[in-house]
C-alpha cells in the first residue's frame, strides 16, 4: 500500500490536535482496568473516524498530484476541496476565494461595478432572488424567479454562486449577456446589460400629502444613520410638521448587516422590547437584541411593504414591528431566510460565510422556510393574484427546514385581503405601484384617528 507523504502525515495529526481530542490524561494506562467515561470514548472514537477520513483525502490528493494526467494545481484541488465540503451544508455556508471575498466586502459599503442583482442557487440551477432598484439589472426587467442559464456564453449549471457573481461584477462599461429562463418563456433569451458603477444610496423618501415613503434597498454600513436624516428631510418638506404616517418600503431588500437591521427597528419601537434573538447549537451563539429608548421615532401609523425579495435583515424589521403591533405588514410573503451568518478572513486572504444560528422574532417566531406573513396580502396589480412561482428559501437546495413549533411560540396571524374602507385619494391617484397606492390610501384613512401605542415588555 502507498503510504502518505510525511508532510500530509504532519499535517493530519496537527489537525486533530487542534480540533479538540481527546488528551493522553485522559486515556486509561494500559493494565490498569481504569473504566473510559462514555463521553471520552465516544469523542477518541469520531477523532479515530476523522483521522480516517482526513487521511483518505490526503490519499486521494496525493495520487492525483504525482499520477494525474496534466499537473495539477495543488491550491485549485485544495479550494474545491472546501468548497465541496460545503456544498453538504445549507446554501448560505460558502468559502470565498480571496477575490470572490474581497467583492463581498464591497457589498456592505454599497458600491461595486457590476449589474446589481442578487442570486442563489435552486438546485443546480442560479435564480435571481432579486434585483436591486434603479441597477442595470432592474431596469433590463430582471424578475426575481428568473434562472440565468448562462453568462457570457457558459452555461451555469452546477456553477456556484461565487463565481457567477464573479463573472457578472466588473469595471463599469463593459457588456455581460445573460440567457435567462422565465416562466411564460418559450426558450430561453439573451440580455445583454452593460456594467454600471453601482453605488446604491441605501435609504432614499418621497412625500405624498404629510405621508412619507422611505425606501430601503439594503441593509449596509450607515443605513439607520441615512434612515434618520431622510426622514428628518421629508419632515422639512412636510413644513417641519411630523410626518402623518410612514410607509417603510422593504420590497426588493436582500438583507445586510444584522446591526443595522436592529437600528432600524429600534428606531419604531419604544425602550426595552426584543428585536431579534438568535440560537446556535448547544446554546452557543445564543443573544437578543432589544430596543433603547432613544431616538424613537413618534408614534405615527406605519405600514411596511414586502414581498418574496424581502429577505433576512428586511424579515427582522418586519417581523419586530408587526409582533409589537407597531405596523401593518402588506404585500406578499417574505423569501423566508431565518439565519445568521458569520463571516471569517482566513489566512490567504479568503473567507468562509458559516451559518452559526437561527433568529426568531420576538414572540418567538421562526423566519426560517416560512418567511413573514403579511397582515394584508397585497398583490402587485389591482386583482392580481399573489404568485407562486417565484423562488423562496424553501425552494433553495440543502436548506433548513422550519423547526417544530414550540409551545411558547406565538403563531403568526392569518392574513387578510385588502384592508376595508380604502377610499380614493387624489394624491395617489396616478400612482402606477399598486401596493405603494393600497398603503398610502390605508395610513390617509388612518391619519386622523388616535394611535395606539405598543405596550412595553418587560425588562428580561
Amino acid at each position: 500500500m502507498t503510504r502518505l507523504p510525511q508532510p500530509w502525515r504532519a499535517a493530519l495529526a496537527a489537525f486533530l490536535l487542534l480540533s479538540g481530542p481527546v488528551a493522553a490524561d485522559e486515556k486509561p494506562k494500559a493494565g490498569s482496568g481504569a473504566p473510559v467515561a462514555p463521553g471520552r470514548a465516544e469523542r477518541a472514537e469520531r477523532d479515530d473516524a476523522t483521522y480516517r477520513q482526513l487521511e483518505l483525502f490526503a490519499r486521494v490528493l496525493s495520487y492525483v498530484e504525482n499520477n494525474y494526467v496534466e499537473p495539477a494545481d495543488r491550491e485549485r484541488l485544495i479550494h474545491g476541496a472546501i468548497q465541496g465540503m460545503l456544498e453538504t451544508l445549507d446554501p448560505h455556508t460558502v468559502y470565498m476565494p480571496p477575490d470572490v471575498f474581497r467583492e463581498m466586502k464591497i457589498d456592505t459599503s454599497g458600491e461595486w461595478g457590476g449589474l446589481g442583482i442578487e442570486i442563489s442557487r435552486k438546485g443546480d440551477r442560479i435564480v435571481v432572488v432579486a434585483a436591486i432598484d434603479d441597477t442595470p439589472a432592474s431596469r433590463a426587467g430582471l424578475k426575481a424567479g428568473d434562472e440565468l442559464v448562462g453568462i457570457d456564453g457558459e452555461s451555469t449549471q452546477g456553477m456556484d454562486v461565487g463565481r457567477a457573481m464573479q463573472k457578472m461584477r466588473g469595471p463599469a462599461g463593459g457588456r455581460v449577456l445573460l440567457t435567462i429562463m422565465r416562466q411564460g418563456f418559450s426558450a430561453p433569451r439573451e440580455i445583454a446589460i452593460i456594467r454600471d458603477h453601482i453605488r446604491i444610496i441605501s435609504v432614499e423618501g418621497a412625500l405624498y400629502g404629510g405621508i412619507g415613503h422611505v425606501k430601503v434597498k439594503n441593509f449596509q454600513d450607515r443605513t439607520d444613520l441615512y434612515l434618520r436624516k431622510e426622514l428628518d428631510r421629508l419632515r422639512g418638506l412636510n413644513g417641519g410638521k411630523e410626518l402623518r404616517g410612514l410607509v417603510l418600503d422593504l420590497r426588493n431588500n436582500p438583507g445586510g448587516l444584522l446591526d443595522q437591521a436592529v437600528a432600524v427597528s429600534d428606531r419604531f419601537l419604544p425602550g426595552n422590547l426584543p428585536i431579534v434573538s438568535t440560537r446556535g447549537r448547544d446554546g452557543r451563539n445564543t443573544t437578543e437584541e432589544r430596543s433603547k429608548d432613544r431616538d424613537t421615532e413618534k408614534d405615527y401609523p406605519v405600514v411596511v411593504l414586502v414581498n418574496a425579495g424581502s429577505a433576512s435583515a428586511s424579515e427582522i424589521v418586519a417581523g419586530a414591528l408587526q409582533d409589537h403591533g407597531r405596523a401593518a405588514i402588506m404585500g406578499t410573503p417574505t423569501f423566508g431566510k431565518g439565519s445568521v451568518q458569520t463571516v471569517i478572513e482566513l489566512e490567504d486572504g479568503s473567507g468562509l460565510k458559516l451559518t452559526i444560528a437561527r433568529y426568531y422574532t420576538p414572540k418567538g417566531r421562526s423566519i426560517q422556510e416560512r418567511g413573514i406573513t403579511p397582515d394584508y396580502l397585497v398583490p402587485d396589480e389591482p386583482g392580481g393574484k399573489v404568485p407562486r412561482e417565484v423562488v423562496r428559501e424553501k425552494d433553495l437546495r440543502r436548506h433548513f427546514r422550519a423547526e417544530p413549533t414550540a409551545g411558547t411560540e406565538t403563531p403568526a396571524p392569518a392574513p387578510r385581503g385588502l384592508p376595508e374602507g380604502l377610499k380614493p385619494w387624489d394624491v395617489t391617484a396616478k400612482l402606477e405601484d399598486y401596493p405603494l397606492k393600497v398603503a398610502l390610501d390605508y395610513l390617509h384613512g388612518r391619519a386622523s384617528a388616535p394611535a395606539r401605542a405598543p405596550a412595553r415588555a418587560s425588562g428580561r
